[in-house]
Order: C-alpha cells, then structure tokens, then sequence
C-alpha cells in the first residue's frame, strides 16, 4: 500500500490508521457571540491548582482554611486574587472567572476526563488509562469539526500528553472512540532546547523537498492502483493520512512556528525561559500560523509528596510551592500570553481558557498540603469578546462547595464549543452509524455569551 516510510518521513506518532464517520451537525444557534473566536488557547494545569492560593482567597475563613497567603486587589474594582498572582491581577479587566466549578470527582485521571471531554466519565476511580471507549477530547472535537483553513495543524497538544505515575495515561485527551483521525497531534517537546526537535515535523537525512515531492506523487499512484482493486475505505483514509503528512512537511507557516528563536530575548524571558512558558509561547505562534486549538499541558516534572516539586498536585508543603515554584511559572507566563495577544490584536478573535482537573481541599493536611478537591474549583477565561472582569458563580465562605451558580463540565464545553462556532446541541455520527451529542446536554454560560 505505500506506507510512510516510502515517503522518507515519521508520523507515525503524528497520525493514526483510523478514521471515524463523517461528523453531522444541525443548523447553529446563531447569536452575536457564536463563532468569535478563530482560535483557543487551552492552558491545562495539570495536577489540581488550589483554589485558596490562586482566584478564590478566603481572608476571613480560619487559619487552617485560608492558609498564610492574603488576597490583593486588582485592577477591576472589587475583585481580589490571592497575593500570589500579582501579574495576573494587572490584567483582570480581561478576565472572567468561574469560582463555582465542579466535577465532584477527586481521582485525577476521571475527573481531568471529566473536564477534557465534558462528558461524565464511566467511573470516579483512579489510574483509569486511555482506551478506545473513550469520548473524543475537547481538541479532538474543535480540530474535527471546525479545522483550521490556513494550517494543516487544527488541534495540538503540547509539550506532552497527562499521565499519572506509572506513565498512565489518562483517558479523555483524544479522538476515543472516534478513531485516529480524530485525534489532535500531539507533541512530545521541549521548546527551552533550540533548534527544537518533534518527531515528524522534519525531513529524515538527505531528503530533499524535490525528492520528497517525487515520492508522493509515486505514492498516489500506487495507491490509486491498489484502490481500484480492493475499493476499502480504510484505504482512502490513508490517503487522507498521506495528504495530511505532506502538507505538515510543506507549510512553511506551521515549521517556521516552531522557530522561538525568532522571538526577541525579552519577550521570552517574560513568558519564562522554562517548559511551561516557552510552550505558551509556541502556542501564540502556532494560532498565528492558524492553528484553531493549541492545549497546554502543565508538564510532568517530580513528584507530588517532595517539597519544592514543580507538580501542582501539592499534598506537601502547598504554601512553599505555589509562592515558590508554581504560580511565580503561571503567573507571569499567563500574563504575558493575555497582554501579548492584546497588543497582536489577537485577544478579541482568541478564547484562552486556564483549568486543571480539579481544586484543593479546603482544609490544609498536616503536612502542610492540601489534597484532591472536585467539589469546587476556579476556572479563568479571556479574550473572544467575552468580557472581562468579572466573577461567575460563588464558593461557600470555605471554598469547598458552590454557594451559588454551580458550573459543571459539560457547560464549559459548550461555552467554548459556542464560541469557536460549533453548535453545542449539534450531533456527529459515530462508527457504528450512532449519532451523538457534541455536549452532554451542557448548557453555555450565558454571562459569557451574552445570551
């Protein structure tokens, strides 16, 4: 049949074998908002920031709940975030903030594909891997249904996939049961080292662009032949993958993306010389090169139980890492990401979205940590005319439970889903001829969408 190696070139990791059925959508519920934004930066903080310690201070809740931290004012007029972000503070007219969050599920893998899918996973246990069963991600549906018209690249997720110890997989962060060709590209990568390397987005040693173009049109001649005899329709989805492949290798938009070099020194060191920044950074290049979706995982570093680790699943010594480590990484780098998109002229057509699976406890352990929290958590949105500074929903004076307008998964999903232009209550068609609902009955914001 031709496989890619007949190319010269590896994508394997890239793209799969397996396409799922044609997506079906019904009419759009048009209003002013739906569709404003070209592109979505999803910011995914892996490991569960503490609610406390980042958009929800509770000053006047005791010691053992507040913890050491005290809230400052932002920019907005009655708004307060926690001490620890004072970047973030500067920009919160851009900001709206959900404080009334909840998954009411505290196993990292479930209740992250709770939030990566909205959809309500099978079970609430831990360490639950990936398998074909699962429903498509978030980036999945946005790449496959609204695909970028100037890259080959629709949906990415950068620098690596989530994974609990043991390098398990958590489920929700592909094409499921979709199939292959829905998934987003997801690239394993380190944008601190440069020239950055990422499996595929290059020629193999002593190819050309002249001979790498002779052995595609080779290609698709073979493989008209071998269609004409078997008639498959996994065979037409390979020469989707084949096309797919060649037009990544041709776009110089997409390769030069990925060229942070290019950048000046200043404005790198503001979104941090580290994993996390630089990967924020290549984010805003590939949404400038069209890419419709680009998910930035908080990477995998260290352990939870040792102080000092870069993990935002902090059971240990919460307060030292988040004033430490974790938000001094965020803070800034988001900042940045908001006031560099503003003076692009980006902010207005780009949504950013800052979440992770869930919270932290309200209630700090005794070693100084706070532990899984699904009850109730912060999520931050900007840009995409959603209009800022303000605040959605409410915790309880502890900030355990939602005390008023309790926002689950599934209306998150069909707040971005809206705003990228997709149709909420829409279905698509799945393998097996089922159809199936892009959300789970979820519900858009109307505060964000203005309806």
């Amino acid at each position: 049949m031709g496989g890619l190696g007949a190319l010269g070139i590896s994508l394997s990791g890239l793209y799969g074998t397996h396409a799922g059925a044609a997506p079906m959508a019904k009419p759009a519920d048009k209003g002013a908002s739906f569709g404003c934004a070209k592109s979505c930066i999803l910011l995914f903080l892996a490991g569960g920031p503490p609610q406390h310690e980042t958009f929800d201070p509770k000053p006047d809740a005791p010691l053992e709940i507040r913890g050491t931290f005290r809230p400052i004012f932002t920019n907005v007029p009655g708004m307060q975030f926690c001490e620890t972000l004072p970047y973030t503070a500067r920009v919160a007219e851009h900001l709206a903030i959900i404080r009334s969050m909840t998954t009411d599920i505290n196993s990292h893998s479930t209740s992250g594909a709770y939030m990566l899918t909205g959809y309500v996973p099978p079970t609430k246990a831990e360490n639950v891997p990936a398998g074909p069963q699962d429903w498509p991600s978030i980036a999945s549906v946005v790449g496959t249904l609204k695909p970028s018209q100037r890259s080959p690249l629709s949906s990415v997720v950068l620098p690596e996939v989530i994974a609990n110890d043991g390098n398990i997989v958590w489920p929700g962060q592909n094409g499921g049961f979709m199939g292959a060709l829905w998934h987003p590209m997801a690239m394993k990568c380190d944008p601190t080292a440069q020239p950055m390397h990422i499996e595929g987005m290059s020629l193999s040693d002593g190819m050309t662009s002249v001979r790498l173009s002779e052995r595609f049109d080779l290609l698709q001649q073979l493989d008209a032949h071998f269609r004409a005899g078997a008639g498959s329709g996994a065979v037409a989805e390979l020469d989707h993958m084949h096309q797919k492949a060649f037009d990544v290798l041709h776009s110089d938009a997409s390769r030069q993306a990925f060229e942070l070099e290019h950048e000046p020194d200043a404005l790198r060191d503001n979104y941090g010389r580290h994993k996390f920044g630089q990967s924020v950074l290549l984010a805003r290049r590939l949404i400038e090169a069209g890419t419709r979706l680009v998910q930035v995982n908080w990477p995998r570093e260290g352990k939870a139980e040792v102080a000092g680790s870069p993990l935002w699943d902090t059971h240990r010594d919460n307060a030292g890492r988040v004033k430490n480590v974790l938000c001094p990484q965020f803070d800034r780098t988001f900042a940045t990401l908001i006031a560099d998109l503003q003076s692009r002229g980006l902010l207005d057509e780009t949504l950013v979205v800052v979440m992770g699976e869930f919270g932290r406890s309200p209630k700090i352990n005794a070693v100084g940590g706070r532990d899984h929290w699904g009850s109730c958590f912060s999520v931050a949105l900007a840009g995409a005319g959603i209009g800022g500074g303000q605040i959605i929903g409410a915790s309880d004076r502890l900030g355990a439970v939602p005390a008023s307008r309790p926002v689950r998964p599934p209306d998150l999903a069909a707040t971005i889903f809206h705003l990228l232009g997709i149709n909420p209550s829409g279905e698509f068609v799945d393998p097996l001829g089922r159809p199936r609902g892009i959300t789970d009955s979820g519900q858009a914001l109307h505060e964000l969408i203005g309806a």
